[in-house]
Parts: C-alpha cells; structure tokens; sequence
C-alpha cells in the first residue's frame, strides 16, 4: 500500500517544534510526518525523544521476542501520546511485509511483530526507529497549529535525523537544515 501524498500533503516531511510549544510535551520536537492530508488529519512518530523504559529487552521479553537478549541493538522512541501502548517501527523499505505501508522512497512504517522478530534475529531492514505512540492531529489542525499558532517549522527528512541515534542533537540539527537558529526563535504567535 503506496500513500497518496499530494502537493498540499507534509507526508516524508519533519515538523519541528517551534517556543509556541516550549510548555507542552512537545518540547524540541521533531516529528516524523508518516500521514498527512488536509481531508483525513495527520499522523506522525516523535524521532528524537529516546525512551529509557522499556529498554529493548524488556519490550521484546514483554512481547516473547527471542532471541533474548536481541542479536541487534535498536533504541527505542516514546512516539507521542496517542495509543502510547502501541508499537511502531520506522524502518528504510529493504524490508516488507503485508501490513507494511510506504510512507515515501525512503521509509517505511510497518506496526507487526514480524519486524521485532527479524531485528531479534540480527537481521531486518538496514534503518529502524522503534516507536511507542504516535503523534496525530484531525483534519485542519495541523494547518491551523503551522499557520495562526506557528507551532511548528517544516524540515526535509535526512535519514541521519530520522533514523540517527543522536536524539538530543536532532532538533538543533533539524533547525539548522532550514537555516534557522534557535537562539533567533521566540515564542511569540503571530497571525498573518
């Protein structure tokens, strides 16, 4: 399954939290835009906020995965605060399977066990962010969160920023690929 994404659609593209969400939990975000169109809303994983629990190996022996402990280390993201139970695995498109959806040419977003199960093994795709959650918004709130409440900046997504294990440096690094420093930021909201 190819998603559809149209001129007007973010999908493949970085959101970047901007000082209008300096006091929520979407801090120095940076999100990973898997599903965007202005009709159905969008849906996206957090890729620089590293989860200390669960580890990876407490997550796979939750979820019966061997072998334990994994043949392949892999860092494991708190995805948002949406279904913040449920696993998702960003990963490049060298592997698939049939619940395996194609977010662009260099991504893929799959959300079964199957994927684990490879990676325990040593083996699996080349690239893989593991989420827990998701970050999504309805239809028109994410325009509404870029335009009158300039939340967010957009940024093209590198494979270092998404799939890189540097999550503390992302959001500078995210800033810095639109030219944009950080100390020239301010929190105030202004309306065009």
């Amino acid at each position: 399954m190819t998603s559809d994404a149209s001129p007007r659609s973010l999908t493949g593209f970085l959101l970047v939290a901007t000082p209008a969400l300096s006091d929520s939990e979407f801090a120095h975000s940076v999100i990973y835009l898997c599903a965007h169109t202005p009709e159905d809303g969008a849906m996206g994983l957090v890729v620089n906020k590293r989860l200390s629990h669960p580890g990876q190996d407490a997550l796979f022996d939750q979820l019966g995965i061997e072998p334990a402990p994994s043949k392949r280390r892999i860092g494991v993201c708190k995805g948002g605060p949406v279904e913040d139970e449920r696993g998702f695995v960003l990963h490049s498109p060298d592997w698939t399977s049939d619940s395996s959806v194609v977010v662009d040419a260099e991504r893929t977003l799959t959300a079964s066990l199957d994927i684990l199960r490879d990676i325990a093994d040593g083996s699996g795709p080349r690239d893989v962010l593991l989420a827990i959650g998701h970050a999504s918004w309805a239809p028109g709130q994410l325009e509404e969160e870029l335009i009158r409440h300039s939340a967010w900046m957009v940024a093209p997504a590198t494979q270092a920023l998404v799939f890189g294990g540097d999550h503390a440096g992302k959001w500078r690094r995210a800033l810095a690929s639109i030219n944009m420093d950080p100390l020239t930021l301010t929190g105030a909201v202004g309306h065009a």
